[in-house]
């Protein structure tokens, strides 16, 4: 599952480049292209084949608005809406942290503390130089943990983490030396995000997907937004495509779902992006502002990570995002909350979407023109 590193640095010089050619007039009304220049962008793409199906959201003066353009599957399948199930991969890990944040604001968890307090004494948390890994290291994949545990034996290679279970992640944990301290350096983690929702559901002694539902989806009103989706979702889901456009399976997670589990349509994904540029009042607004807060360095000039958000600062500048591949969707969420830009693009390809996304937040970065 990505975005691997290089996929977020790729993100991010796209961003310095937009950003320093042309600075933002902060505190600016944002106004999103016109419908019809959107469904230019999204029509373009898939005749490039680019894409089968894609769905562009933004909130615009507090209203969501939404342009589709394709179908859910095959020949004569029904068009992509905003009502359409997608997989949204790593921009699941946003749900994850703003659950972390949630909880640290009630009181429930700290950030400082180690993931150690949260496992049966049997299973060994690796260490390094007298450094403990904590829930922060883990929100800003700065653990020292690898991408991907080196234990995963997918029973199908087609869904890599349907089989994987908590005996498995206490094994791997338990025979893992760290290569560096806990909090050195950055480095994506796909285990370390889905090791998080998976220590937030033991303290809270309930199931990860009842606790992001009770903590944020419910709040937010996002009724389709599930890890096993509805019977009424599935009549809704996209079939996933490949970068190559043919038909794939979806994927579905065991113990590390809070990496990339959820399902969701642009409706749901902008009741939280509207959250995002509007926090509700409570813990979950606060959690919301906390995950944002860039936090750690990545490597990156001007790129620092927060919990779970990557931000990229640059010429006055704050863009905020994330975003997603499986193996038949890609994903992309991002604002910048000092002019309210926003956007949420799903897919039902693999194929890279980033492009589209980063053009709505600064229009002077350009949408490539894939060759057909």
């Amino acid at each position: 599952m990505r975005p691997a590193r290089h996929i977020v640095a790729a993100v991010a010089a796209t961003l310095v480049a937009a950003s320093a050619a042309a600075p933002a007039a902060l505190g600016a009304q944002w106004t999103a292209p016109p419908r019809d220049s959107l469904a230019r962008i999204l029509a373009g793409r898939i005749e490039r084949g680019g894409g089968v199906g894609l769905v562009v959201g933004v909130v615009e003066a507090g209203t969501p608005r939404v342009v589709a353009a394709g179908r859910r599957g095959g020949e004569g399948s029904p068009a992509v809406d905003e009502r359409t199930v997608f997989e949204i991969g790593s921009v699941s890990k946003v749900f994850t942290t703003t659950l972390l944040a949630e909880m640290v604001a009630r009181g429930e968890v700290a950030l400082d503390e180690p993931v150690r307090a949260f496992l049966p004494d049997s299973v060994r948390v690796p260490s390094r130089g007298g450094r403990e890994i904590t829930l922060l290291d883990l929100a800003t994949a700065t653990s020292g943990l690898p991408r991907l545990p080196g234990n995963m034996a997918p029973a199908d290679s087609a869904n890599p983490y349907a089989n994987y279970e908590a005996r498995d992640l206490y094994a791997f944990l338990s025979g893992y030396t760290l290569p560096r301290d806990p909090g050195a350096a950055y480095e994506y983690s796909n285990l370390g995000m889905g090791l998080l929702g998976h220590l937030l559901a033991l303290r809270a002694g309930k199931s990860y997907e009842a606790l992001v539902t009770e903590r944020i989806l419910a709040p937010l009103g996002m009724r389709d937004t599930r890890l096993s989706p509805t019977p009424a979702m599935r009549e809704r889901l996209a079939t996933g495509h490949r970068k190559d456009l043919a038909p794939v399976g979806g994927w579905d997670f065991g113990v590390l779902a809070g990496t990339g589990g959820w399902r969701s349509t642009a409706s749901d994904m902008l009741r939280f992006m509207a959250a995002q540029l509007a926090p509700p009042p409570g813990p979950l607004g606060r959690a919301i502002a906390m995950a944002r807060e860039p936090r750690r360095p990545t490597g990156t000039p001007g790129l620092r990570v927060g919990l779970g958000w990557h931000v990229l600062e640059r010429g006055g500048r704050s863009f905020v995002w994330h975003n997603g591949e499986t193996a038949g969707f890609h994903a992309f969420l991002g604002l910048d909350p000092a002019s309210g830009a926003n956007v949420v693009v799903l897919s039902n390809s693999a194929a890279d979407i980033d492009d589209i996304g980063v053009h709505l937040l600064d229009p002077t970065s350009p949408v490539r023109h894939p060759r057909p």
